[in-house]
């Protein structure tokens, strides 16, 4: 576990020119709306207290302060923002204050630049004091002190080019999203014009990342280093509060180790006991406490979908001659290939509070044994068991999946036959013109982060069945969950590129199962669409 040894210590900061008193000072004077002090005074805990001393207070010789960089890593909840707008003052109109300086936070969406600058403007909005010398313009993310000419701005990566800007102060929020390159470039004209005056000072601030081999990761190993002692930098302040791979991530004195606020009445104890109980079966409510509420910096870029325990357990006989005898309701999802991949049609019977899950897989034949070696399964092996339905030639042929899906309809009682348009809208629009329930079903967020979500719910229910079959199971050990921005989840196959078509096609069921609707679309309604976009 991590977490800085002077925060809590009562060891001495040293301040010679009382630059540290002096801001600890003025922003206790500041009021706050939200704050529960009397008068509605700003809340300053003594964990932030000590970070603000530790960063101001130190000097070199010629009284020019000596830390440049602070590395903020804490966990959601501990109010970063409310103390980054803090700093954001404090060097506007607070004794931090310079003639025409400038401080700039920076998100790489603007929506979350916007998240700072709302905080300072609220505290603005609701000092009389500061609202006496200082202008909020919302439109802009601006904020100017006229009588001095210093400005504080919100900046994001999509936004224009930030090249030729000359910061004194940068804050950087949520750094270990700054992804692509437009969160590149934003840093590299940021980091780079810190030169350009003296005595800037840049503030990381952000929860902890996923993998390597971004542009957070080198910034915050390096401070690890530097609060663990490896490496001697006075000019950079590490502020880390992290849990460690060894940690025992149940344990509630880690979780007040590494969540400073939460002596103070922040975070909320009793959510985080209900997200530590949501985890205890599910690896991606684990890799969220871990990494938003612990604060661990998770090695995997995405989180692993459902530990496969809990999915042997699904491992139930699926009766099909019993589903089809009492005619249970059933929806089917294709994943059709592009080309040599797996194609899967999926058969879910929901069956009062039970999903009963049937996949049937098509491969090409040609190089059928090399294709399974290249993935390290058993493709030959499957296919004499009957569980791959190998297709003449080196790529799936869609009649025979076509096939496959009329003998379902005519056997079962199917609902309806979800598909993604992309790659199957001519075989579909086949079906439709016969008659058959189909139905669209894009793989985008917005239709398989639902889809996610219900399938996810069942299994852990234990109320998804599925009958071993292995390559289905396959399929959902390969999966990685990739996560937005608004916590929306989307399978991915992660770096091995092994398939995942099967639980693609799983999710696409069993979420329509769930919905129990039927949206029929013909080939007209295609053409018409087609026509329109055009």
């Amino acid at each position: 576990m991590l977490r800085p040894a002077w925060i809590d210590d009562d060891s001495d900061i040293p301040d010679p020119l009382g630059h540290g008193e002096a801001a600890v000072q003025w922003l206790r004077k500041l009021l706050h709306p939200k704050s529960r002090l009397p008068g509605r005074a700003v809340q300053l805990d003594r964990w932030q207290e000590r970070m603000i001393r530790k960063i101001y207070g130190p000097r070199h010789p010629d009284g020019s302060r000596m830390v440049r960089r602070v590395v903020l890593i804490v966990p959601r909840g501990n109010r970063k923002t409310a103390l980054c707008a803090l700093l954001t003052l404090l060097h506007l109109m607070g004794p931090e204050r310079a003639f025409g300086q400038r401080v700039y936070s920076a998100a790489s969406a603007q929506e979350q630049a916007r998240e700072l600058f709302r905080e300072a403007s609220m505290i603005i909005q609701n000092d009389p004091e500061l609202r006496r010398h200082l202008t909020v313009t919302d439109h802009t993310s601006e904020v100017k002190c006229p009588k001095i000419s210093s400005v504080y701005k919100a900046l994001s990566g999509e936004g224009k080019s930030h090249h030729g800007l000359t910061p004194n102060v940068v804050i950087a929020d949520e750094i270990h999203v700054w992804q692509g390159r437009p969160g590149l470039l934003l840093w590299e004209a940021l980091e780079s014009a810190m030169v350009k005056v003296a005595e800037t000072l840049l503030i990381i601030a952000s929860t902890s990342g996923r993998g390597q081999d971004n542009l957070a990761w080198k910034h915050v190993e390096y401070a690890i280093r530097v609060q663990k002692g490896e490496i001697e930098d006075p000019a950079t302040l590490p502020v880390i509060f992290m849990a460690e791979a060894d940690d025992d991530w149940q344990d509630e004195e880690l979780w007040h180790a590494v969540n400073p606020g939460l002596e103070h009445g922040y975070p909320d104890l009793d959510a985080y006991r209900d997200k530590a109980q949501k985890a205890l079966n599910s690896p991606f409510e684990r890799d969220s406490f871990l990494q938003f509420n612990l604060n661990r910096w998770l090695d995997q870029s995405t989180s692993p979908f459902v530990e496969m325990t809990i999915w042997d357990e699904g491992a139930h006989e699926v009766d099909l001659e019993d589903l089809e005898a009492r005619q249970v309701e059933c929806w089917l999802a294709v994943d059709l290939s592009k080309n040599e991949d797996l194609t899967c049609c999926v058969a879910v019977f929901r069956d009062g509070d039970t999903y009963d899950v049937h996949p049937v897989f098509f491969c090409p034949e040609d190089n059928l044994r090399t294709r399974g070696e290249y993935h390290g399964v058993d493709y030959v092996g499957w296919a004499e068991q009957g569980l791959i339905i190998p297709t003449p030639g080196n790529v799936v042929d869609q009649r025979a999946v076509e096939e496959h899906i009329r003998e379902l309809c005519a056997r079962f009682n199917v609902q309806e036959i979800a598909f993604d348009p992309h790659i199957g809208r001519l075989m579909m629009a086949s079906l439709g013109d016969d008659g058959f329930p189909v139905a669209e079903f894009r793989q985008g967020w917005v239709s398989m982060a639902p889809a996610v979500m219900e399938l996810e719910r069942a299994i852990l229910a234990r109320a998804l069945r599925h009958s071993g079959n292995p390559i289905l199971r396959w399929n959902f050990a390969n999966i990685q969950v990739e996560t937005d921005k608004a916590g929306n989840r989307m399978f991915h196959k992660g770096k091995s590129g092994n398939k995942i078509d099967g639980a693609v096609a799983t999710a696409m069921a069993v979420a329509r199962a769930a919905a129990g609707e039927t949206q029929f679309i013909t080939s007209q309604d295609w053409f018409n669409e087609d026509m329109l976009i055009a």
